[in-house]
């Protein structure tokens, strides 16, 4: 019931301020008796997933809690995971505004963010104050005015800073919203980053006696051959996990609605039978032998069976989220319990 009012009062405001004020509210309440608006009790699910065992297998996706402010609160919501980010090695205003926009009666989301936060010295200043025992992930990316020749190095610098503060880390190459970044998904300069990765993970984890798995998050705009050779590099560098998928520029389910005509990436409901059918693909390829999280359109308990159906062993929501609240993360976890 609080939700739903809540909802209703940020859904009069412009999408991007609604975010901040309840991030805001979020940062203030995650470890004070006022968390009881939201907090629940949600019986452990326990799943193990790239070597690490979560409380529950939904998470809450990248780009809700881009500098980490939140975490508690998230995790009091009863998110088996929270993965915060995008985070680059300098901070960065993203573009230009607006560039958030609902689309209500799809349930879905166009944004065009482009990878605004305060840079990864900030968000690990945030990490270290962390009161749960919530399980973090930190999904990474380049600056926006890093060529993507050598994005590789914001990727090395993002990790190597926030290696020993999270449960694992998320590459993110997939967002439609950074110029040019998507050509990191093919080809040489996908095997040279993800080499490249494996090797820093290799140094980091003799120094700090720690393991932390890397995932790579790629987009529901793929060619069957392409996620058949993302699978092989996948393979190949012996990565720890996928995550599918991130936005789309895909506007099926949504013309003629408002503000489909935005540019940026489309989350929310219209997303899911796309995602799904790439996790399927990418599973099959994968043969179990790289983990996936599905994330992507997840409205509902039942569309995350379908993910789990289709090769998932965890979920993350995040548009699915915005429009049914909390409660979303308890039916999911629910139903997931009678599998």
């Amino acid at each position: 019931m609080f939700y739903k009012l809540a909802q209703k009062v940020m859904f009069q405001m412009d999408p991007e301020h609604a975010h901040n004020l309840a991030i805001g509210g979020l940062k203030v309440t995650g470890n004070s008796p006022l968390n009881c608006f939201y907090a629940q009790n949600i019986k452990p699910a326990p799943v193990t997933c790239m070597g690490v065992t979560f409380p529950n297998p939904v998470g809450l996706a990248a780009g809700m809690d881009k500098d980490g402010e939140s975490i508690d609160a998230f995790y009091a919501m009863g998110f088996g995971h929270i993965e915060v980010g995008t985070v680059t090695p300098r901070p960065q205003p993203g573009n230009d505004k607006p560039r958030l926009y609902r689309l209500k009666p799809a349930k879905a989301i166009i944004n065009r963010m482009g990878f605004n936060n305060k840079g990864v010295d900030n968000l690990v200043a945030n990490l270290k104050a962390v009161k749960s025992d919530a399980k973090i992930g930190v999904n990474i990316g380049k600056n926006r005015d890093t060529p993507v020749e050598q994005g590789k190095d914001d990727y090395l610098i993002c990790m190597e800073k926030v290696y020993m503060y999270c449960d694992y880390i998320a590459v993110n190459i997939s967002s439609p919203n950074t110029p040019g970044l998507r050509a990191m998904q093919y080809g040489d300069l996908l095997d040279d980053l993800l080499s490249g990765l494996k090797e820093k993970q290799a140094d980091l984890a003799n120094q700090h006696g720690k393991y932390v798995p890397i995932a790579l998050k790629i987009a529901p705009d793929l060619t069957n051959e392409e996620i058949e050779s993302i699978a092989t590099s996948l393979v190949k560098n012996n990565f720890d996990g996928a995550i599918a998928t991130n936005t789309t520029l895909n506007r099926d389910g949504v013309s003629g609605l408002l503000n489909s005509n935005e540019t940026g990436g489309l989350s929310g409901k219209p997303l899911n039978d796309l995602s799904t059918k790439v996790i399927k693909h990418l599973a099959s390829c994968l043969n179990g032998q790289v983990p996936i999280i599905g994330v992507g359109g997840i409205n509902s308990a039942e569309n995350a069976m379908d993910k789990f159906d289709a090769g998932s062993e965890m979920v993350q929501i995040y548009t699915g989220f915005i429009y049914q609240g909390p409660k979303l993360i308890k039916d999911i976890v629910d139903l997931y319990r009678t599998k």
